[in-house]
């Protein structure tokens, strides 16, 4: 049985890159739904979208008054996607950086684990295009994610990923209000600690060809944040249950 998939693209001026992106996911495997989640973009991405989304029964569209941010553009993807019952939901950026081709690889393996990411910085994976500052940034945050959250994933900061259902369903996603990079962390985080699975398998990302991209350095600071919050609090939470084991062993004995 094939599961059900849609990829989720979020949008904020994306016309030139987003029809290249759809005919590739189109092409690399027909079966699956695309959801354009538009955030208003005044370039006239949604207006394309759905002109498309007339012509392919493959693609709908998701329009949002304003731009809110990846993180919140991707839960109202999760939302939909899980009210009309896809077993597995695909993030992708609009822009090329992920590419659609390499989408059968992630769904291989999706299904099998709660979160499958294709990840940069595993073997085989790379990235082209990138200054030496950017992949130090790149691996530097993910090796100081590893170390603050205890967890495996070398590529935790990833967007190209896909996640079952059941998954998704698991999560607290309406408390969940990071953004950008920490938007990413935050949801890896939040599979493992509720028990799920994560395979990373290796893509190889390109820098955009077309538009700038939405990094800035708030983003990067918040994530820098969040991630040291998150990591204090798991560390205090190891170190205060093993004394309640502890105390419970003495008085038991």
């Amino acid at each position: 049985m094939v599961a059900k998939t849609v990829v989720i693209i979020p949008t904020f001026n994306e016309r030139e890159s987003l029809p290249i992106q759809i005919d590739g996911v189109r092409a690399a495997s027909p079966d699956v739904d695309i959801l354009v989640v538009d955030d208003g973009s005044p370039d006239g991405t949604g207006e394309w979208a759905d002109q498309r989304a007339e012509d392919d029964d493959h693609v709908f569209v998701l329009h949002r008054s304003s731009k809110q941010g990846l993180g919140a553009a991707y839960l109202a993807g999760f939302a939909w996607g899980l009210e009309r019952e896809y077993d597995v939901l695909v993030e992708m950026d609009a822009d090329g950086s992920h590419q659609a081709k390499q989408l059968p690889s992630l769904l291989e393996h999706a299904g099998k684990y709660s979160l499958v990411i294709g990840s940069r910085w595993v073997p085989g994976g790379s990235v082209v295009n990138w200054p030496t500052r950017r992949k130090w940034l790149s691996t530097g945050a993910n090796t100081y994610v590893g170390l603050a959250l205890g967890i495996g994933v070398k590529d935790a900061t990833a967007g190209y990923r896909a996640y079952t259902a059941d998954a998704l369903r698991g999560l607290d996603l309406a408390s969940v209000e990071s953004q950008g990079y920490c938007f990413q962390v935050d949801m890896c985080w939040r599979v493992i600690r509720n028990g799920g699975t994560v395979r990373e398998v290796p893509i190889e990302f390109v820098e955009r060809e077309f538009g700038t991209s939405k990094m800035s350095g708030d983003i990067i600071q918040e994530a820098l944040v969040k991630v040291t919050q998150w990591g204090a609090k798991h560390r205090w939470e190891q170190v205060t249950g093993a004394l309640g084991r502890k105390n419970g062993a003495s008085q038991g004995g």
